[in-house]
């Protein structure tokens, strides 16, 4: 069961927001072609994976997470034999790309959807989770009601125009609440192993799983029936597609590699600790310096305890549905933030933009359903021309950051002293040192409560590499030296115990 793909020992991703990355045919919005087109500049930052959020035709009622066809790209983004060339061209470059996959619920005018409204029986009709009559109400949740011809109301996921799909109840407790392991749920799992083929055999090499905890319905704490779910999933992935690696949104991930998961997201929802590291309150990585990183640590440990070695935690820079991590931070900040993301264990995920610092703007209409989201939307900053290089088009789907400042990525390369710069050399750190890779041992030196700074050990193959970071604005000491080779740092070399102000370092010890 879950057997680790041997590639993600040292596996570093990119996400790709579609909509967002690359116009290639002047209409301004991203697309396929344009992702291909910028494969180069991935591999050269040094990143070797891309996870790329849904191109799945859609009405857009949720930025493509409301899905109409799994088996079709969604015409603005290009065609199928577009994908497929994505990918020929990734895997041309040693890289390999995950790709979205929404199993919880489809958009409402997917074919499946349309069926299953139907006042006639049909083999659709408990496809989606109804209730048994317009005036039954589902509890706690959204739903579609006194729109179609079926006597029932839709249990939706999240907007209302997401029905959800019928993976069934953990405990079943109305007439028309179905069993996890009723036939009609267990319909659902085969119609989605069948998307899931479609897209390995075409080049995919695995998945990113949305709300993968969510699919079977009021689950018990710890989550075992949609863990029982999952396993069902790997078994068979086990015997027809063994190379698929599965990366969950799920948050907890002695939970999720126990359903068969290789890799499981720290979240900006679940557990606290990951919020408290860039964007709670008081966060860990803030010139203020009232941060503490044993909210953070203590999770992380047990986290990383209970994998035992047989999945990775990803710890993301962001994504999608966040602040941008350069929120609240400038340059120096952020260099002191990829420094700690890109030499903990686990598989680092680089959200796109961020390695420039692409910022988050706040208050721009809501786009596709992005709502606040929409501020960490925006399209990419490549150059500094009209359009940022992103687009020919004299108007992008989602504005520009309007700063005389913006960043862009020509500026940064040519900037020795650059945020991309500064990620470019972590990387290359990373990828020259098994001890920062993705399963070097980690050992926090010091770690206390309410102080700085973070200092931990990576280890592998009698190496040991030491990290110290002091986001804080002041300098911060440790009861030991911090002697070495400088391999990386940001700010002013340590000087014996002591770290100056906002300033970070990579050591490898004698």
């Amino acid at each position: 069961m879950n057997n680790l793909p041997a590639w993600l020992a040292d596996a570093v991703f990119y996400e790709i927001y579609p909509q967002s990355f690359q116009d290639s045919d002047g209409d301004g919005i991203g697309d396929i072609n344009g992702m291909t087109a910028r494969l180069d500049y991935i591999k050269e930052l040094g990143c070797n994976a891309v996870w790329v959020n849904p191109w799945y035709d859609s009405p857009f009622g949720d930025a493509g997470y409301d899905v109409r066809d799994y088996k079709k790209v969604a015409p603005r983004y290009g065609t199928n034999e577009d994908a497929k060339r994505f990918f020929d061209e990734a895997h041309k470059r040693g890289m390999h790309v995950l790709i979205d996959l929404v199993p919880g619920h489809t958009a409402i005018d997917h074919e499946w959807f349309k069926a299953s409204a139907k006042y006639e029986r049909n083999e659709y009709t408990d496809r989606y989770i109804w209730t048994d009559g317009t005036w039954s109400l589902p509890e706690n949740t959204a739903y579609l009601r006194g729109m179609y011809a079926r006597d029932g109301v839709a249990v939706a996921n999240y907007f209302s125009h997401q029905p959800a799909l019928n993976y069934g109840y953990a405990h079943p407790d109305k007439p028309w609440k179905m069993s996890a392991d009723s036939p009609a749920a267990l319909a659902t799992r085969e119609a989605i192993k069948d998307v899931m083929r479609f897209w390995l055999d075409l080049g995919a090499d695995g998945f990113r799983v949305d709300m993968a905890l969510k699919l079977v319905k009021d689950d018990d704490e710890g989550r075992p029936a949609n863990i029982r779910l999952w396993q069902d999933f790997r078994a068979f992935l086990e015997r027809e597609y063994p190379h698929c690696a599965m990366v969950s949104e799920w948050g907890v991930p002695k939970e999720s590699i126990a359903g068969g998961f290789h890799m499981d997201f720290m979240l900006h929802f679940g557990p606290p600790a990951y919020t408290s590291l860039f964007r709670g309150e008081r966060p860990f990585f803030a010139k203020e310096g009232e941060g503490d990183i044993t909210a953070f640590l203590d999770t992380f440990s047990a986290m990383l305890a209970s994998t035992d070695g047989k999945g990775l935690i990803c710890i993301p820079s962001g994504n999608h549905d966040m602040p941008r991590l350069a929120r609240g931070r400038d340059m120096r900040d952020l260099k002191i933030c990829f420094a700690f993301l890109l030499t903990m264990p686990g598989a680092p995920f680089l959200y796109y933009g961020d390695e420039i610092g692409m910022r988050y703007l706040a208050g721009i209409p809501s786009v596709e359903g992005g709502y606040f989201r929409t501020g960490s939307r925006s399209p990419m900053q490549w150059e500094r021309r009209t359009g940022f290089g992103f687009t020919s088009s004299a108007t992008s789907y989602i504005p520009f950051d309007k700063s005389a400042d913006a960043p862009t990525v020509s500026e940064q390369r040519a900037d020795a002293d650059s945020l991309w710069n500064a990620v470019k050399e972590l990387l290359a750190l990373r990828k020259a040192h098994k001890a920062l890779q993705s399963f070097g041992e980690f050992t926090p030196l010091y770690a206390e409560k309410g102080k700085y700074p973070f200092v931990y050990e990576r280890k592998a193959e009698g190496e040991r590499i030491v990290v110290a970071l002091n986001p804080a604005e002041r300098k911060a000491e440790v009861p030991f030296p911090l002697n070495g080779k400088i391999l990386w740092k940001a700010g002013e070399t340590p000087k014996g115990g002591t770290m100056s102000a906002c300033s970070a370092a990579v050591i490898l010890m004698k």
